[in-house]
C-alpha cells in the first residue's frame, strides 16, 4: 500500500496538532476544551490550500482519532480509499461527495452542515468544495489511518474551474 501525501501529512501532524498536552488540562480533571481559534491547521502538500488539523488521538496509532479537513472554495480530492471506516460530519459549507472510481464533480451529492457520511473501509470516494464557499468536515476514525489514491499517477488534489 502506498502512503499518499494527504496521509503522510496527517500522520506527521497527528502528534503536534492537538491542543496542548495532558499536563495542560490535568488541572481540569482531564477535560479538553478547544475553541475554533485554537485549532492548529496545517497545509496539505499540493492541496491548493486544503488543510488538516488533528483534534484528538493519533491517526498513525491503533486507537480513535478525530481530524478536521478544510477545503478552500472549488478544491476537491480525487477518488481514494482508506483501510478503516471513517465517519464524517459536515461542520461548515456545502460538502460535495462522490463514490466510485469516476471523478465527476457535476454528479457529486451536496451535503449541508450537520450532515453525516460513512466512508466504509476500502470504498472509493472523492469529495470537497464545488462552490464559492469553504468547507470544513470532521472525521472520526480508528487508526492506523492511510489514504490510497485510485490512480496514483493523477494529482490527488484538484482546483476546479469556477
Amino acid at each position: 500500500m502506498r502512503l499518499h501525501p494527504l496521509a503522510a501529512a496527517a500522520a506527521a501532524l497527528a502528534c503536534g496538532t492537538m491542543l496542548g498536552s495532558a499536563s495542560d488540562h490535568s488541572a481540569d480533571g482531564g477535560f479538553v476544551r478547544l475553541t475554533p481559534e485554537q485549532v492548529r491547521w496545517q497545509d496539505l502538500p499540493d492541496g491548493h490550500g486544503a488543510q488538516v488539523a488533528t483534534i484528538a488521538g493519533d491517526p498513525r496509532g491503533t486507537g480513535v482519532y478525530i481530524q478536521r479537513v478544510r477545503f478552500p472554495p472549488h478544491v476537491m480530492d480525487r477518488p481514494h480509499w482508506h483501510p478503516n471506516d471513517r465517519h464524517v460530519t459536515v461542520l461548515k459549507g456545502i460538502w460535495y461527495t462522490g463514490t466510485g472510481p469516476t471523478f465527476d464533480p457535476q454528479r457529486a451529492v451536496p451535503m449541508k452542515p450537520g450532515s453525516y457520511m460513512l466512508h466504509p473501509a476500502k470504498a472509493l470516494h472523492w469529495d470537497g468544495s464545488n462552490s464559492d464557499e469553504e468547507v470544513i468536515v470532521q472525521v472520526f476514525g480508528i487508526g492506523p489511518a492511510d489514504t490510497t489514491p485510485a490512480d496514483p499517477k493523477q494529482p490527488f488534489w484538484v482546483q476546479l474551474q469556477k
